[in-house]
């Protein structure tokens, strides 16, 4: 697969969540305290993220 959210627990003991691209972390979130917060982020991410609008500061 060329692409995969992966749940991990960070050295503070946090549930984070990145988005890999052929094997390149893309983005990671926070730190959640359950790993059902960090599947809810990712649930999240899939739900609102077709739709959302591109903020071009440059």
């Amino acid at each position: 697969m060329s692409h995969a959210f992966e749940i991990y627990k960070d050295k503070a003991g946090e549930f984070r969540v990145r988005f890999k691209y052929n094997s390149e972390i893309m983005f990671s979130t926070e730190g959640y305290s359950s790993k059902a917060s960090a599947q809810n982020a990712i649930a999240s991410i899939k739900k609102n993220g077709p739709d959302a609008p591109i903020e071009d500061n440059s």
